[in-house]
């Protein structure tokens, strides 16, 4: 647990931490700004990830309240800023080195949800925009409420989607559905999310804490390092031809038989 971030930490970066046995929840905490995000969120997610105990096998990551995530802080685009976080406007008229340096630690906090060593499931409910969608695609599994709405907002502010959500909106919808989401900017709505493949399962508002524990308990519930070797597998199919994935089950099958059979 050496280096996760420390209570105040959390609270300043808008989060909050359980750990209980094999499961992590992340919570994002700002429900009065409908959990808007900041660099410092980013920032503590990247450590969280960085430290979490090695008998973590599931990491849940949801909002308090209403929303899971409104996305950007949109006072990160104002002159005035959010006290205590870096200047997105500043970053903006920084250095090419320094702005993709920047984006590059913001990402970080994204990469981390899919390190094989655990599932990570998104928890969502009511808006999940721009940088709450892609915190949520940055999951293996979005168990979504029926009242959700999710958006990649970016190029209406005249950004583009940065935080890691392009690559797993492709794979999960396609190219042109993912173009048409994105340069429309328009929301995705719980029926539309189910048959796109977007969520996992869509439940009512009041069963969904109940539908992610069910989930999180079936994961639980197989082997440690089988759950964690499928999940190396299923990660490298999309790049990798036939051969190479066959061998690759081959050696993560070895691997398994010595665990099992030392």
């Amino acid at each position: 647990m050496t280096g996760l971030p420390d209570a105040q930490t959390l609270e300043h970066a808008r989060l909050a931490l359980d750990l209980d046995g094999a499961v992590a929840t992340v919570t994002l905490s700002c429900p009065e700004r409908r959990n808007s995000q900041v660099p410092s969120t980013w920032h503590a997610l990247a450590d969280i990830g960085a430290n979490l105990p090695d008998e973590t096998r599931v990491v849940v990551v949801r909002g308090a309240g209403a929303s899971f995530s409104a996305g950007l802080d949109v006072g990160l685009l104002s002159p005035d800023g959010v006290p205590g976080e870096e200047s997105v406007l500043a970053l903006m008229h920084g250095s090419d080195t320094d702005v993709l340096d920047a984006i590059d630690g913001y990402q970080r906090g994204f990469t981390w949800l899919r390190d094989p060593r655990f599932v990570s499931i998104a928890q969502v409910q009511g808006h999940a925009i721009g940088a709450g969608f892609q915190l949520a695609l940055a999951c293996d599994l979005r168990v979504v409420a029926e009242d959700v709405k999710l958006c990649m907002k970016e190029p209406a502010l005249g950004l583009v989607p940065d935080l890691t959500g392009t690559k797993p909106l492709v794979d999960l919808v396609g190219y042109s559905r993912a173009l048409e989401i994105c340069a429309t900017a328009r929301y995705v709505l719980a029926d539309e999310a189910r048959e796109l493949g977007l969520a996992t399962a869509v439940v009512p508002v009041d069963e969904l804490e109940a539908a992610t524990s069910d989930l999180t308990r079936a994961i639980l519930a197989n082997l440690t390092g089988a759950v964690r070797e499928t999940k190396a597998l299923l990660l490298g199919a999309a790049g990798a031809d036939l051969d190479e994935q066959r061998l690759r089950e081959r050696e993560a099958q070895l691997r398994r038989f010595r665990e099992l059979v030392p």
